[in-house]
């Protein structure tokens, strides 16, 4: 049902007023929950005379904050993207894995997250959200950002064509020639959300004997590879946006990014969007699709590396890159319904090879 809600704006001088009529259901949340300085860092870095709640896009995972977008009156956007992490006194973790160490592994997270957009963000060939300020407070964070629906990347997808994919693979070939020997200073040292080390947990009740005693090697042969960038660290489809067309692509969300082998994307990326049927038949096709996108992109800004070398190297990987997320995958949640035939024989391959 919708209800028509007066929102209330927000000026510099701190008052409430009557900003905007929307159709829509309202929870003032900018004003309840959010203290009125980071309110007043969004004016400042938006040149807005006030804003105002257009819409909650989405809670954190865990209950660790909200993103929404805000709509600004008298600045040059109409609206921005405002991720604002409170860190809560309980933690409440949706399959009950309520410790520290997943909560300590979300706080860093949103340090990472920071620092990603301080020091790195901009080096991105990769279309990805500008930001406009980061703050700290306390034990909050507020992140401003560029609507990528005002700027052209208006939609997300659940299901996706074959020239939708090939748009993603070419950002991902296109994020990792950005970042190729980059040191992740402030970021994970080892990017993804299932780096084993962080997962102690999922590792310790992974049935699959097997794969438990190969999980250490397989995280050793994807940490030591000789060719290294920066990975997003959570490539799901639901973390790009796509243009009306779906030609164009961005993507947002960097918790998790860090150093480490390409591979681990572009596993990622694949088993999030495909069906299993979907990963045996055009396996190799999103391979080469990657590929030829990175190596031109390497060809054209990083001469000084051999691109047929890198791809030698990560097509090796990509097995072995499926495998370590797999090996998470199967202490997390082992009923999940990417636990399938095809991963199944992946992992047994890559595991026997390691013998």
């Amino acid at each position: 049902m919708l209800f028509h809600t007066f929102i209330m704006g927000y000026n510099p001088a701190g008052k409430l007023s009557v900003a905007r009529n929307y159709s829509q259901r309202t929870f003032c949340y900018l004003w309840v929950l959010m203290n009125e300085y980071f309110r007043s860092i969004i004016l400042q870095r938006t040149g807005a005379s006030s804003l105002f709640e257009k819409e909650m896009i989405q809670e954190l995972w865990s209950g660790y904050g909200k993103i929404m977008r805000v709509g600004l009156e008298n600045a040059s956007v109409e609206s921005v993207v405002v991720k604002h992490v409170q860190l809560p006194i309980y933690k409440n973790h949706p399959r009950g894995w309520n410790t520290d160490i997943g909560h300590q592994r979300k706080i860093k997270s949103y340090k990472v997250e920071t620092a990603w957009y301080d020091k790195y963000s901009k080096n991105s060939t990769a279309r990805l959200p500008h930001c406009l300020a980061i703050e700290t407070k306390d034990d909050e964070v507020l992140m401003v950002m560029e609507d990528l629906d005002e700027a052209g990347y208006p939609l997300r997808k659940s299901v996706v064509s074959w020239e939708e994919i090939a748009g993603c693979l070419a950002w991902l070939a296109q994020f990792h020639a950005s970042y190729l020997e980059k040191v992740p200073d402030g970021l994970w040292e080892v990017g993804t959300y299932w780096h084993l080390e962080t997962r102690p947990q999922e590792l310790e009740v992974l049935g699959d004997q097997k794969l438990r005693a190969a999980a250490p090697i397989i995280d050793e042969r994807l940490n030591t590879c000789k060719y290294k960038t920066l990975v997003h660290g959570d490539a799901k489809l639901a973390n790009f946006c796509f243009s009306k067309s779906g030609n164009d692509v961005a993507a947002v969300d960097f918790q998790y990014v860090g150093g480490g082998c390409g591979m681990k994307d572009l596993a990622y990326f694949i088993g999030s969007c495909l069906d299993e049927s979907s990963y045996e038949k055009k396996e190799n096709e999103f391979l080469d699709q990657y590929f030829v996108t990175l190596c031109r992109n390497i060809s054209i800004n990083r001469p000084d590396l051999d691109p047929k070398a890198i791809e030698t190297e990560w097509r090796e990987l990509y097995p072995v890159a499926w495998t370590d997320f797999y090996r998470f995958l199967k202490g997390w949640s082992p009923d999940h319904w990417k636990i399938n035939s095809y991963s199944e024989r992946l992992t047994r391959e890559v595991v026997a090879s390691l013998q």
